[in-house]
């Protein structure tokens, strides 16, 4: 039996997230009844995994998106005893999993590698666009956004929230009594295709805190907020208008580790 960890990529549009609900998983020793359980990005690879003789309950996965989310780099890892090695196993994998779905590296890590907890930092984008009129291709994987955005404000006010600061503003933690201190080591907004890509990267992120920082520094762009009550959050938690950037926009990009091979 090895330990082995998957990139996968998925396509978010059609999925619930990227876990398998606590309610669909299966008694030990039961399969998951397909009928009941929502479309997850979990639940589709282990639906693979199944087809290759994998008997595990579930695999491990490095962070929760939302539903409509995208990722290019989810981080997962699972025991299976495979003699054929990584590649073969993401090839057959790849053979077994729909069209939205991707392995897109496998590799044998030591057998103790979480990659929830062993992350060192996950970085994020997220794409947005100004037009007032509808692009249904474009808008599924970028927000419309109208009336149009100042770049120059969105790159001065996304320093602000670079260093460690207290972000309870900005989003919650993910377990009751949780610190929702956390290390922004990137956030900078960059001109791309005739529209604005924010990047991201921290130790950890808060509950939808992504899509919060997006909607805070999208409002300030458009003469809603100002810089100032951005900081006030960032340094003493004072409150901010409600609001979220849409799920659609977003991508989990990397989740990074210190070398976990075997």
């Amino acid at each position: 039996m090895a330990r082995y960890q998957l990139i996968l990529a998925y396509d978010g549009a059609k999925l619930e997230g990227s876990q398998r609900q606590a309610k669909t998983v299966p008694p030990a020793g039961e399969l998951l009844d397909e009928r009941r359980a929502k479309r997850t990005a979990q639940g589709e690879l282990e639906k693979a995994l199944r087809t290759l003789g994998w008997t595990g309950r579930s695999v491990l996965i490095a962070g929760r998106t939302d539903s409509g989310v995208h990722a290019e780099g989810q981080s997962v890892a699972l025991d299976f005893e495979w003699a054929h090695g990584p590649d073969k196993l993401r090839a057959a994998l790849n053979a077994a999993l729909p069209p939205d779905l991707a392995v897109r590296a496998a590799r044998e890590v030591h057998p103790d590698f979480q990659p929830r907890f062993d992350a060192t930092s996950r970085r994020y984008r997220y794409q947005l666009f100004c037009d007032p009129v509808r692009d249904p291709v474009r808008e599924r994987y970028a927000w419309r956004v109208w009336p149009a955005v100042s770049g120059e404000v969105l790159q001065s006010v996304c320093p602000i929230f670079l260093g460690r600061h207290d972000f309870a503003a900005i989003g919650s933690p993910m377990k009751r009594g949780g610190s929702t201190v956390r290390t922004v080591s990137l956030s900078a907004w960059t001109e791309s295709e005739g529209g604005w890509r924010y990047e991201v990267r921290a130790d950890a992120f808060l509950y939808r805190m992504v899509r919060r920082l997006v909607f805070v520094q999208v409002m300030a762009a458009q003469g809603r907020l100002s810089a100032e009550q951005i900081r006030q959050a960032v340094e003493s938690q004072a409150k901010l208008p409600s609001g979220l950037a849409p799920a659609h926009g977003l991508s989990l990009v990397e989740v990074t580790y210190q070398d976990q091979t075997k």
